[in-house]
């Protein structure tokens, strides 16, 4: 039987050893076995598992709904699956929206003439106009704050937003804060 250890395993699935820990102490991916010094080995199968797990990450999938997939039957469930498509139907018109608002914005900085000043009342008048509902907007800050914590603070303070409201709006895109 082959045996790999945890960093080998990890090296194998192109993740880091906390990774796997972190799944470990999850329930997710348990090792085989532990080594007479103590160490943790995994199995062929063990791999196949944390592919399946990859696989069920890159569709989306949250830990806790890849844990519950895997303690059933091992296949996601049909419900499960059409909320996560419709929940990336909506990502996708959000991300469309906004790749609208930014192409809009780059034609009006190339074009040569001065812009005008862009403050918070506008910014959220263009995501309106553009059909971004208040869930969208909460997802773009929670993608903005993901991507790029600092620059979204950049943004937010060129709005004219205080910096404290700003760390608000920032907590609340973590989902720190139920509302900011």
């Amino acid at each position: 039987m082959k045996t790999y250890s945890i960093s080998k395993l990890a090296r194998t699935c192109d993740l880091s050893r906390s990774t796997l820990l972190y799944y470990d102490r999850l329930g997710l991916l348990k090792p085989s076995g532990r080594t007479g010094s103590g160490y943790r080995y995994y199995t062929d199968a063990d791999q196949r598992r944390l592919q399946r797990i990859g696989h069920f990450r890159e569709a989306g999938l949250s830990l806790k709904e890849i844990r519950a997939v895997l303690s059933s039957s091992g296949r996601p469930g049909t419900r499960l699956l059409e909320t996560r498509l419709r929940e990336t139907a909506q990502e996708i018109v959000g991300l469309k929206n906004q790749q609208r608002l930014l192409a809009g914005m780059l034609r009006q900085v190339t074009s040569g003439k001065r812009p005008a000043i862009v403050d918070v009342e506008l910014w959220v008048e263009m995501l309106d106009t553009a059909g971004m509902d208040e869930d969208g907007r909460r997802h773009w800050h929670a993608e903005f704050e993901r991507r790029a914590s600092d620059g979204h603070q950049e943004f937010l303070l060129s709005l004219g937003i205080p910096r404290d409201e700003a760390e608000r709006i920032q907590r609340w895109s973590r989902g720190e804060m139920d509302q900011y």
